[in-house]
């Protein structure tokens, strides 16, 4: 995708607006030229037969900069609003293992600096349409003098124009190598906020981390942006060497291939000297739309890679129990069995060359279960929690409800009866989603419950604070489990950072009390001290169940 073809997407009638209005502006400014050219050479008499057209094309041409500026500010600013919501759909669309795979710095790399760049460059098309038309106006004004001129000066600038887009295209080369090491150095950007105590703790691996690391990589992103940039600048300079080799053909080497009166010698001198700052400035726009067109090639590669695995999840089809609202979809509250069958997946990882895969699994759970996953580190027991609350999809095998099984249009709809804690999980400071009733008030009584009332608060839903320890962030997450109300609950190891007295609250009342509402409940955990407390317990060595042994308080009333 080009920078202009991305324009017209956004709106193609605000772009010719645009243009046509820098035409004009441009072709009134080449016009004014024209009229000062010929008060030069004119007579004193004469000069002022061009005054009304002068008044005229005085008032035209800033009019029309002013109404080709305010359509692209419009557009501009329309369109990079729409690309970043559309990548953010566009990333929240896709596979949860491909977000994986792409990581964190990719994706912020892309909605930052990629977009601000692509902004960056649209910003300056205003100028650059009014200049252009600059341009063609003063050709067309050549034209008019001598059309064996303009045919000169056309075929020195096509020489121009081929060796700038050779030297051009190499650095775009490198720029775009350039852009592919940033990816890597806001991965090390990321090791310095996530990493910072365990890099203040040891020098030498904080001096081999900045050394090796981040130095290696930062040198790399500079060398190669050095190098694409060098190359655009020779352009810049090659573009206003060629130009200058024109007017000196025209000035010196012209009247001795054909007659050229004085006044109309005074006439190029006239003009070239007026092209000279536009073309500058076209030239020297140059860096900024390569980088743009770099930018959007890293979108480009970035939609297609998303879309080539975007969950393609919509509301299920049409039924009694289920509306078609694709934006309220029904959670079945009143489903008898979740079944796995034969289901495995495997995951693949870049740094990884032997992939890990889970299953074939075959589970079935009912309503008001307590099931407690097991199994050592590796042995899948994350893979699994994400392949039954449907954010991994199947490599083979399916998953039902009530027999109905869980097709790519059903999964999103499969996704809301669940309400889950990761070990990676997110707290989100206002209460996003949620139309209950009292919603403050319950949410406050929960945090009391928690014994977090000396700490958050609850206003408008919006949580007061969201800075806790690592224990207290995971009651918080809780309330937001509890204020979710869905059918199933998944807890992967909730309780691993708590005090042994909300450890205990959370296996001997928080778990029952979900039992007696009705709510299955799955906990990875390894505090078997309380392996007593599940209906089920279900062991994981090596991506395969060897054992599923089936074996009870008032928090939330």
């Amino acid at each position: 995708m080009t920078l202009l073809s991305f324009l017209l997407q956004a709106s193609w009638r605000l772009l010719a607006l645009s243009i046509v209005a820098g035409l004009i502006s441009g072709g009134s400014s080449a016009g004014l030229l024209a009229l000062i050219g010929r008060a030069i050479t004119a007579e004193p008499g004469q000069v002022t037969i061009g005054v009304p057209y002068f008044v005229i094309l005085g008032v035209i041409a800033p009019i029309a900069a002013i109404v080709s500026q305010i359509s692209l500010i419009r557009l501009s600013q329309t369109a990079v609003l729409n690309l970043r919501l559309h990548l953010a759909r566009q990333i929240l669309r896709s596979d949860l293992q491909r977000i994986e795979i792409l990581g964190a710095p990719r994706l912020l790399a892309t909605l930052t600096d990629d977009v601000q760049m692509i902004s960056k460059a649209i910003s300056t098309l205003p100028l650059i349409c009014i200049d252009i038309a600059v341009v063609v106006g003063c050709f067309g004004y050549i034209a008019v003098l001598s059309w064996q001129v303009l045919l000169m000066v056309v075929a020195l600038m096509v020489v121009a124009m081929g060796s700038c887009i050779v030297l051009i295209r190499k650095g775009k080369y490198w720029l775009t190598r350039s852009r592919n090491e940033q990816d890597q150095l806001y991965a090390h950007f990321r090791t310095i906020a996530a990493g910072f105590k365990e890099l203040k703790l040891h020098t030498k691996r904080r001096r081999a981390f900045v050394d090796q690391d981040l130095y290696g990589s930062a040198d790399r992103f500079r060398r190669q942006s050095e190098r694409g940039l060098i190359y655009i600048t020779v352009t810049s300079s090659w573009g206003k060497f060629i130009f200058v080799l024109v007017m000196g053909f025209i000035l010196f080497f012209l009247p001795n291939i054909m007659t050229v009166p004085p006044t109309t010698m005074s006439s190029y001198i006239v003009i070239f000297t007026y092209l000279m700052l536009p073309l500058e400035k076209l030239v020297a726009k140059l860096p900024i739309f390569s980088q743009a067109n770099v930018a959007l090639q890293k979108i480009d590669q970035l939609g297609l890679s998303l879309s080539a695995y975007a969950d393609m999840s919509r509301s299920p089809r049409s039924s009694p129990a289920i509306p078609p609202d694709p934006d309220q979809p029904a959670i079945d509250r009143h489903w008898q069995r979740l079944e796995l069958r034969n289901v495995s997946h495997t995951y693949h990882s870049d740094s990884d060359d032997r992939p890990f895969t889970l299953g074939p699994i075959n589970l079935t759970l009912t309503p008001g279960e307590i099931i407690f996953i097991i199994g050592g580190n590796g042995s899948g027991k994350s893979t699994l929690a994400k392949l039954i609350t449907g954010l991994y999809t199947p490599d083979h095998g399916e998953i039902a409800i009530d027999q109905r099984i869980i097709l790519d249009a059903d999964r999103d709809w499969y996704r809301q009866h669940f309400a889950a804690i990761f070990a990676d999980f997110y707290i989100f400071e206002r209460l996003l989603g949620l139309d209950r009733p009292e919603l403050d008030q319950l949410a406050q009584d929960y945090i009391a419950k928690l014994q977090l009332d000396r700490k958050v608060q609850i206003h408008g839903g919006q949580l007061s604070t969201t800075a806790l320890s690592q224990g207290q962030r995971k009651r918080l997450a809780l309330l937001t489990a509890f204020l979710e109300d869905r059918p199933i609950y998944l807890f992967d190891e909730w309780a691993a950072d708590q005090d042994p007295n909300f450890k205990d609250l959370f296996y001997r009342e928080v778990l029952p009390e979900l039992k007696r509402q009705g709510k299955t409940t799955i906990a990875i955990t390894h505090d078997d001290r309380y392996f007593d407390l599940a209906d089920r317990v279900i062991t994981l060595e090596y991506g395969q169940v060897t054992t599923d042994r089936r074996s009870g308080a008032g928090f939330l009333s």
